[in-house]
């Protein structure tokens, strides 16, 4: 037996046995296992937390609140600057209006991102969730706000991250997601998010936000120009923050959708393929091997991310409308009926995941 057949063999007897395996494991798996074995290895982790028919979905709205933004990040199609023309702010009754929209449809859970307008204050989104806990009570719950925004408007109002995580608590925020962590490693920010944040505080943030009681999520987002080694690194953080906090209660992953931005000008608007995105989230079921909720994206991979169900996910969102990625390339499907259709042809049950109902149960 050769050595790399021997190490996988050792490899393969950790993931069975329940042990976790280790950043050099995960990079021998990505370059030398089957995809076939690689969704079998996934399926076997999933096992620990779900039934291997069971499924849940979220039918969602992203709302993006402003597209004015300094960032100036190489992947994004989404923002303007100040000052130029096509910026906008929505106003609650604009905002209000969206979500009425998502509550006949059926749908309860609203995402709110946009850009990091330095004409909106902290005051601005406090009052904005106000607004909408007044007005809807429970019956919507918020993704308000990613950890982008939150370090953006920390800094902007010059307090500490544990003091900005109180105010938007008080405003009745309950998540600060993890939107806006892409890759999460500093070479991969240097070169394509330089005026964003770091990794660094990027962790410290999403510590004091934990420690203040509110709840998060992982997230990340493959298909730029990051190598499998900047690819594991993220997997790594992720889960040594998932070992300290024990917070993050879902991990989401999509592709980039290169179009109409400066790197995808770069990369010749070429997009990852779908057999890809389903091994890298086959990689991500078996390495998080203490986060619960493995997301699958319908939003960048359509039908086919439902084949991510089969590679270890086991939830996926249904979204009405998120204009960045839309932007960049993204499409929309109404029709519920056959995405759910596709994931029952798959052998799964689909059930709806009420997440307000969810805060709900947990606090009482």
């Amino acid at each position: 037996m050769s050595t790399s057949s021997a190490s996988l063999s050792a490899i393969r007897r950790k993931i069975e046995g329940r042990e976790r395996i280790s950043p050099t494991d995960a990079l021998l798996l990505w370059r030398e296992v089957p995809d076939e074995e690689m969704r079998s290895l996934a399926s076997l982790v999933r096992a620990r937390f779900h039934a291997p028919n069971a499924c849940t979905y979220l039918l969602m709205r992203i709302i993006n609140t402003t597209n004015v933004c300094v960032a100036q990040c190489d992947y994004c199609a989404f923002y303007t600057l100040p000052g130029q023309a096509g910026g906008y702010v929505l106003s609650q009754e604009q905002v209000f209006a969206k979500i009425d929209e998502l509550l006949a449809l059926g749908g309860d859970l609203a995402g709110f991102n946009g850009g990091f307008n330095p004409q909106l204050s902290l005051d601005y989104y406090c009052d904005l969730v106000r607004a909408i806990r007044a007005r809807y009570g429970d019956r919507i719950e918020l993704y308000a706000f990613t950890i982008a925004e939150f370090l953006y408007l920390a800094d902007h109002a010059s307090l500490s991250y544990t003091a900005t995580a109180e105010r938007l608590k008080q405003a009745g925020v309950r998540w600060i997601t993890g939107g806006g962590s892409e890759i999460l490693t500093e070479d991969f920010r240097l070169r394509h998010s330089k005026f964003k944040y770091t990794v660094a505080q990027f962790f410290a943030a999403q510590a004091a936000i934990v420690a203040t009681g509110l709840r998060t999520t992982a997230t990340m987002v493959i298909g730029f120009d990051e190598s499998i080694e900047e690819r594991i690194e993220h997997l790594d953080r992720t889960r040594r923050f998932q070992d300290e906090t024990g917070a993050q209660e879902s991990f989401l992953c999509w592709n980039f959708k290169p179009w109409a931005t400066p790197l995808g000008d770069k990369l010749n608007n070429i997009e990852i393929t779908p057999a890809e995105y389903l091994r890298h989230l086959a990689l991500s079921r078996i390495y998080l091997d203490n986060i619960p909720r493995i997301r699958t994206s319908v939003l960048t991979q359509n039908e086919r991310a439902l084949e991510g169900l089969l590679y270890g996910a086991d939830d996926f969102d249904i979204p009405i409308e998120d204009e960045v990625t839309q932007k960049a390339g993204a499409t929309i499907n109404l029709n519920f009926d056959r995405i759910l259709d596709v994931a029952r042809s798959l052998g799964f049950e689909p059930r709806y995941r009420h997440v307000a109902l969810e805060h709900t149960a947990k606090a009482i």
